[in-house]
């Protein structure tokens, strides 16, 4: 399970994230589009240590080595225009000790991806945090054709208690949350009932 931050400001948010850490969340995606290099830089300061080597950063990539980070992710823009990345860091292909992971929107595009860990596959169900974001294609059938397994895929786009089971049931290694968390009037048991529903699932599975 995967999450990826609220893109804006959220009351209580880095106590948020701390809980969820200490709950077991595996990954936190840092995903804040508007920040500044320092804005981003203070924000990850109130992380604590111990969390550090589980956060995901999607921008100001530089900063990763200064904060102990070694998990990036590239935009799909990144992915094909290397040139948007700082010199200070290599093409995606040439990172080394890295964890890496991207975004796709269609099956051929997850199929094509070369050097990534895991890569989110969106939008699967109507978007929760995204208003008239919807999938376009039936990702369940699509995934059919899937010819790339050296690469994870997480399935991102209205993941909810409602669809988590359905989502692993059908062939994707994992998933990711956004809006089913940080809409949440509770998000600490929003977080708690997803990640029950998971350890349902896998215990069917043994």
């Amino acid at each position: 399970m995967i999450l990826i931050s609220n893109p804006f400001a959220v009351v209580n948010e880095i106590k948020t994230i701390h809980s969820l850490f200490e709950e077991g969340l595996p990954l936190l995606h840092i995903r804040k589009p508007n920040f500044s290099e320092l804005e981003m830089a203070q924000f990850i300061h109130q992380i604590k240590l111990e969390f550090r080597n589980q956060l995901v950063l999607h921008n100001h990539h530089k900063l990763a080595e200064d904060f102990g980070i070694n998990r990036l992710h590239f935009s799909e823009k990144e992915r094909k225009n290397d040139s948007n990345i700082p010199a200070r860091f290599p093409k995606p292909c040439r990172y080394k000790n890295v964890s890496k992971s991207t975004s796709t929107h269609s099956i051929q595009e997850f199929n094509s991806l070369k050097n990534f860990d895991y890569a989110f596959l969106s939008p699967v169900f109507k978007s929760i945090s995204k208003e008239n974001y919807k999938p376009k294609v039936d990702f369940f059938e699509e995934i059919k054709s899937r010819t790339n397994h050296k690469t994870k895929i997480i399935a991102l786009g209205g993941i909810d208690s409602k669809n988590i089971q359905k989502t692993l049931e059908n062939d994707f290694d994992d998933f990711a949350l956004l809006g089913a968390i940080w809409n949440s009037k509770n998000p600490l048991k929003e977080f708690k009932l997803c990640q029950q529903i998971v350890l349902s699932y896998l215990q069917s599975q043994v």
